[in-house]
């Protein structure tokens, strides 16, 4: 995860596991599609970042830069657990 501060600044980091929670709170919401989730994370990753850095150019990509982290780290924890669920299940 070193990667992530060479282009996320440390301010915004704590964006992050922010968006992660938002990101489950509104999975788990019936009325929100699945398929909404990344633009609603990006457009809440933004504003957030707004709020950190002020409104300037670097912190919209900041904001862009967080909300990939965060769906790709929920991504990445998806692959896992799917890969350890058919593991688990083929040893018993």
């Amino acid at each position: 995860m070193e990667f992530l501060y060479d282009y996320i600044i440390e301010q915004a980091l704590i964006v992050v596991p922010v968006l992660l929670v938002i990101g489950q709170v509104l999975k788990n919401t019936p009325k929100v599609q699945d398929w909404l989730v990344p633009y609603i994370l990006l457009l809440f990753g933004v504003i957030f970042t707004i709020g950190i850095m002020g409104i300037n150019i670097q912190a919209i990509v900041q904001g862009v830069l967080v909300s990939g982290a965060a769906v790709f780290t929920n991504q990445l924890y998806k692959q896992y657990s799917s890969k350890e669920g058919e593991q688990n299940g083929q040893n018993h």
